[in-house]
């Protein structure tokens, strides 16, 4: 799945750059898209010096060298692999008004080429929980992460327990998020399926904010066995 999802967003990244001279692209990150990037970064002919990288989400008050830290993530297996040298933080410990809007700002200037994303076990889309904002029109907000959100950071080992989870977030919008001219989704794991299945089976809602990718007029998800196995054949027969 991964080697798979890494080959069509090489040959975006690769086709973006060819046609526009550079490509600007958004990262997700966490457990479920280690292997994707590692694939990803392992190709060669991607002249990542003209790619233009974005933060999806960022805890608030977590300093860079914290394990759980998203820079620290991005830096460790996406910038130091590829030489990125164009790149926008979200600073959790700055000031978080100011880091909204300035990362917001440059993140308008021009549209986003591809994007990369993951689901969550809550069927959250970066930090944007249940019920997710769908209608604010800013870059990036300011969230506050429910109880399932925060247990799964614990869950895949990025913080020794619940009190040890910060309670709010940085997360770039739903809205800002549809605007990408290309989405890949990015979906490992069986703790997953419940999620996939709400978003591909049921309605289109806040409740589910992954539902709204089926919205997204250039959108491919990728799914590994166990992350589709509580899908209807039905739907495994549609979406393939």
């Amino acid at each position: 799945m991964s080697a798979a999802a890494a080959q069509h967003a090489a040959t975006s990244v690769r086709g973006t750059i060819n046609e526009l001279g550079r490509a600007r692209i958004v990262a997700a990150t966490g457990a479920s898209q280690l292997d994707f990037l590692q694939a990803l970064t392992s190709l060669p002919d991607i002249d990542w010096t003209r790619v233009e990288l974005f933060h999806l989400d960022e805890y608030v008050g977590i300093p860079d060298s914290h394990p759980a830290s998203f820079r620290r993530y991005l830096r460790k297996n996406l910038i130091d692999k590829t030489g990125i040298r164009n790149y926008h933080f979200l600073d959790g410990t700055a000031r978080v008004d100011d880091v909204v809007r300035e990362v917001g700002r440059e993140l308008s200037r021009a549209p986003v080429d591809v994007m990369f994303a993951g689901i969550g076990e809550n069927g959250h889309l970066a930090f944007n929980d249940p019920p997710a904002d769908f209608e604010t029109n800013d870059p990036y907000i300011l969230v506050s992460l429910d109880d399932a959100c925060r247990r799964q950071q614990v869950g895949e080992g990025w913080f020794a327990g619940l009190d040890d989870v910060p309670t709010r977030a940085i997360s770039m919008s739903i809205r800002q998020m549809m605007k990408a001219k290309e989405l890949l989704v990015i979906v490992p794991d069986e703790r997953k399926a419940a999620a996939v299945k709400a978003s591909l089976e049921g309605e289109i809602t806040p409740q589910v904010p992954a539902s709204i990718i089926r919205t997204h007029p250039n959108v491919t998800l990728y799914l590994d066995k166990p992350a589709a196995s509580m899908l209807q054949s039905a739907t495994v027969d549609h979406y393939r």
